[in-house]
């Protein structure tokens, strides 16, 4: 995947293309969807894109991973924190996104709906 010159671009986007759930390989195995990056002129890189049900994923494994517990553990006010993050991040925009944050905060549909008013309220 690297030639002469290019592994600082390619440590460079690497923390990128991680926190997107991305995945890094050469640009001949680049298909349709992938996106190739070049530097100074050059394919260097093809980065593939997640799903975005796998970027949701993504998403929520990154947070506890900040928050250094389950989301589930959280209390009320923080949970509110998550869901307008990720509405912001749009969430709720991919099928299931609702089902899916909820599940992961241990709470019903009901109350991210909640969450979700609440926000537009204030």
């Amino acid at each position: 995947m690297t030639g002469n010159g290019d592994e600082p671009f390619i440590t460079a986007v690497k923390p990128l293309v991680d926190a997107m759930g991305g995945e890094m390989l050469p640009p001949d195995e680049a298909g349709p969807d992938d996106v190739v990056l070049a530097w100074e002129g050059v394919d260097v890189v093809a980065v593939r894109l997640p799903q975005l049900a796998d970027s949701l994923d993504h998403i929520l494994a990154a947070m506890e991973r900040k928050q250094g517990k389950p989301l589930a553990d959280l209390d009320r006010k923080a949970k509110q924190e998550v869901v307008r993050i990720l509405e912001t991040r749009g969430a709720f925009s991919v099928r299931h996104g609702v089902e899916t944050v909820a599940s992961a905060l241990g709470v019903s549909r009901f109350t991210v709906y909640n969450y979700l008013n609440r926000d537009k309220e204030n």
